[in-house]
């Protein structure tokens, strides 16, 4: 069954059961054994905020990099997400934006918090697939690649300020009793990377874990789901939710801090100190981000919105062969 048979088929089927196992989904790397995507996050505003600009150089770049999938780090719709199946917001900051014929591959999306105001069921229905079926967006689940494995998580109900919050309402249905969801999470999640064989486990998620930007640490995370990713050997941990580009290493483990969330508004300005042997890059603006990974190596480069090439990145893995 094709990977795109394989999605349609288990989207069909609606399984969003918070308590069940994290599904997985294949999608194949190249047949030559290598993969390439782009990562964008925090893009939904109906082309403004440079975000078309962001997009026309996501195409170039995807062209040249033969891009197998992209991966989109949440706040897909400002401000409120979706009002429902039938949102003019859905094509006026995504199909009507994305049009580049190397951006007519899977979309693999995460929930931001912003989406979290709006119906989050309406992002989540195949429904939405059978209108633009790039669509993908469940609230945790595996992709499997062969050559690396993406664990995408839901980390919005992590923050307990959006519990408390007066001046917005989210959509917490599915979600709730959110003890259990949340130690649901962590438990498949922690399952899925020990039983992982794959050479590369990146983990995406909306929030950040370390930044130095305008949200900074989520402390939730760093305390639940942090520690789960040193202990399984996590290579990369990707967010956006930070309107910027930025690259943190990691003093304690091989993890390095992914943030691509520059898909539309940013310059923020207030950027936080950080230990500058940890902080490789930080860019207040728009732009993307894209990953090149074969079975040794794994390449990084960040894209200011006019495609220039802003930061670069790469781990080499020792190949071994089985005797």
């Amino acid at each position: 069954m094709s990977p795109l048979m394989l999605v349609s088929t288990l989207l069909a089927l609606n399984i969003l059961l918070s308590g069940a196992e994290l599904q997985r989904f294949e999608h194949g790397a190249k047949v030559e054994g290598s993969l390439s995507l782009l990562v964008v996050g925090d893009w939904g505003r109906r082309g403004a905020y440079n975000q078309s600009q962001v997009a026309r150089q996501m195409g170039i770049i995807g062209e040249k990099l033969d891009t197998d999938f992209i991966i989109s780090t949440g706040d897909n719709f400002y401000d409120d997400g979706l009002t429902g199946l039938e949102d003019p917001a859905f094509h006026e900051s995504f199909t009507n934006i994305y049009t580049a014929p190397s951006l007519q591959k899977q979309w693999y999306n995460v929930l931001g918090n912003h989406d979290y105001r709006g119906n989050v069921e309406a992002q989540l229905s195949p429904v939405l697939r059978g209108i633009d079926s790039r669509w993908f967006c469940l609230r945790s689940f595996i992709v499997d690649t062969e050559l690396a494995e993406f664990f995408f998580v839901d980390t919005t109900p992590f923050a307990d300020k959006y519990f408390h919050e007066t001046d917005h309402t989210y959509d917490w249905s599915g979600i709730q009793p959110r003890e259990t969801y949340l130690s649901t999470l962590l438990k498949d999640l922690d399952l899925g990377l020990k039983e992982s064989t794959a050479k590369w486990k990146i983990v995406v998620g909306h929030h950040t874990i370390k930044s130095a930007g305008h949200h900074g640490n989520t402390v939730e995370l760093n305390a639940r789901l942090l520690p789960i990713l040193q202990e399984n050997n996590v290579d990369l941990y990707i967010n956006g939710h930070d309107h910027c580009l930025q690259h943190i290493s990691s003093s304690d483990s091989p993890l390095q801090f992914l943030t691509s969330g520059g898909g539309s508004k940013a310059w923020k300005g207030d950027i936080s100190w950080w230990n500058p042997e940890e902080m490789k890059f930080y860019y207040d603006g728009q732009g993307f981000m894209s990953l090149q990974i074969t079975q040794t190596d794994v390449y990084v480069v960040f894209y200011d919105a006019f495609g220039q090439v802003l930061h670069t990145w790469n781990r080499t893995k020792q190949l071994y062969y089985e005797m």
